[in-house]
C-alpha cells in the first residue's frame, strides 16, 4: 500500500480539511478514503486519502480489514453505514476500531461509490460522539454525495498520469468502441489510436485493452 494521495497533494488536502470544517456542526473530525487496489485482488483496498494525517495508521488498519469491503457489497448490504464504534460486535477481532477508538471516535458514517467488477471507493467520516439523530446521518451522506466528485477528480490527478489522449481512448473503449470507430471518432488514423492504448496499457501495467479500462476506472481516471 503506497502513501496516502493528500500527503503528496495540498489541492487535495486543502479540499478535505475544508470538508470537515463544513461538517464541524455534526462534529465530525476526520474523514477516510479508501479505494482498490488497481493491482491486488478483489479485497485488497489502499488509503486514498485521510485527513488529518496523524490517523494514517487507523486508516491502514480499516483498509487491510475485511469491514465494509467485498464481503459486505457481496452479501447485498446497504452502500450506506453507520455505526457506534464502541458498540460494535465486532470491537475485539477489529484491529481499526481499537485503533480510531484511541483516537477518541466514536461514530462512523460511511458512503460507498460503486465500480466496475465489484470495486467500490468508500469515504467514510468520523466523528468523537454518538449520532443518535438519523437526520444527521442523512446529513453527512448527503456531503460525501455532494463532494465525491471534486474529490475523485483530484485523486484521480495525482494517482493516474494518463494523457488526455490515452485516457479519451479508453473512454471510447469503454463505450464499446475498437479502434478503428475510435478513430473515425477522434479525427486521426488506427495506428495513432492504437499508439495511445499501448502507452496507456504500459502505464496501467494492464495486458490487454480491457485491463486498462478496469484499471483507469478503479483509479478513478474514467
Amino acid at each position: 500500500m503506497g502513501v496516502p494521495v493528500n500527503f503528496d497533494s495540498i489541492s487535495l488536502d486543502g479540499l478535505l480539511g475544508d470538508w470537515i470544517t463544513a461538517l464541524r456542526e455534526f462534529s465530525v473530525e476526520a474523514v477516510a478514503v479508501l479505494g482498490p487496489d488497481p493491482y491486488g485482488g478483489s479485497e485488497d483496498r489502499d488509503v486514498m486519502a485521510v485527513h488529518p494525517p496523524v490517523l494514517a495508521d487507523a486508516a491502514l488498519a480499516l483498509a487491510q480489514s475485511r469491514d465494509f469491503g467485498a464481503p459486505w457489497r457481496d452479501s447485498g448490504a446497504p452502500l450506506v453505514a453507520w455505526q457506534h464504534i464502541a458498540k460494535s460486535d465486532h470491537l475485539n477481532s477489529s484491529r481499526w476500531r481499537m485503533l480510531w477508538l484511541a483516537h477518541g471516535y466514536q461514530t462512523v458514517v460511511r458512503v460507498e461509490f460503486a465500480l466496475p467488477a465489484g470495486r467500490a471507493f468508500e469515504c467514510f467520516m468520523f466523528s468523537p460522539r454518538e449520532l443518535t439523530d438519523r437526520a444527521e446521518a442523512a446529513a453527512l451522506v448527503w456531503s460525501a454525495m455532494n463532494i465525491w466528485p471534486l474529490v475523485k477528480r483530484a485523486i484521480a490527478h495525482v494517482r493516474c498520469t494518463l494523457s488526455p489522449r490515452e485516457r479519451e481512448c479508453l473512454v471510447l473503449g469503454f463505450q464499446g468502441l475498437t479502434a478503428r470507430e475510435t478513430a473515425s471518432r477522434l479525427g486521426c488514423s488506427e495506428r495513432t489510436v492504437n499508439y495511445h492504448l499501448a502507452n496507456a496499457m504500459g502505464k496501467l501495467k494492464a495486458d490487454n485493452k480491457m485491463a486498462a479500462i478496469q484499471r483507469a476506472c478503479w483509479l478513478g481516471s474514467i
